[in-house]
């Protein structure tokens, strides 16, 4: 793939679906699926960072993923533990910042504890910022901030006519980000599977075949020159062509 440099979007989502269906093909347990697809989540943060992306946002566990077999979900668990006692050191060294979104109170106190340690031993790094979506639900999201804003009003420190979508913006994950400019999923489905519900509302997606196994840098190029034909008008009209 040429090496042209591109008009990357600053914060950049990702669907990472397939796992599954790449061990099947192969006829191997899920987990086998899933092992590959974290080496591809190294590939693809060092892609992103190199071709000038800022904020990575990947979907690593759903609320929903709860209900898949219990073996694996205790082998995404362990995956997930892997990864933070392997990547935080060198994330840190490289000026990355790991944060999480999602609730927090059905993981294992060992677990919780790592992922602590990972956002405080980053939290100071500004150069790019790694979003891990574990146990999230966009749903889930919209009505955490609602709850929040509930309390506020029943305390008496906000009035129901000062709720506007500004509030509610500020309370939902990630609000301290620009919101995503593009949401990739990969695997060939064409849905968001409650991803990011209000963050999303002007991204541009792009859906692809390739599973995210086999998901690499020249997947996330064709992606982000797809991207860069856009016309992003967030609801307003472009004057040349009186779209």
């Amino acid at each position: 793939m040429s090496n042209t440099v591109l008009k990357c979007p600053q914060h950049l989502a990702i669907v990472m679906d397939g796992n599954g269906r790449w061990a099947k093909k192969r006829r191997l347990p899920a987990a086998a699926g899933h092992k590959v697809g974290v080496e591809t989540v190294r590939k693809v943060l060092r892609a992103s960072r190199e071709l000038g992306i800022k904020h990575l946002t990947l979907f690593a566990f759903s609320s929903e993923n709860w209900r898949r077999p219990e073996l694996e979900v205790r082998a995404l668990m362990s995956l997930f533990s892997s990864y933070l006692d392997n990547e935080i050191e060198e994330l840190a060294s490289e000026a990355v910042r790991v944060r999480f979104i999602g609730r927090r109170d059905r993981f294992s106190k060992s677990l919780l504890k790592k992922i602590e340690f990972a956002e405080s031993e980053t939290a100071s790094n500004s150069a790019f910022t790694l979003t891990l979506a574990v146990d999230y639900g966009g749903q889930w999201d919209i009505a955490n901030a609602a709850r929040q804003l509930a309390s506020e009003v029943a305390a008496g420190t906000l009035a129901v006519n000062d709720i506007d979508e500004d509030r509610l913006d500020a309370l939902v994950s990630l609000s301290d980000l620009p919101a995503p400019d593009l949401m990739i999923r990969t695997s060939g489905e064409h849905r968001i599977s409650n991803y990011l519900l209000w963050q999303l509302a002007y991204s541009e997606f792009y859906f692809t075949d390739v599973l995210w196994p086999d998901f690499g840098r020249d997947d996330l190029v064709a992606a982000i020159q797809d991207y860069t034909t856009r016309d992003r008008r967030y609801g307003g009209r472009n004057e040349t062509n009186n779209a």
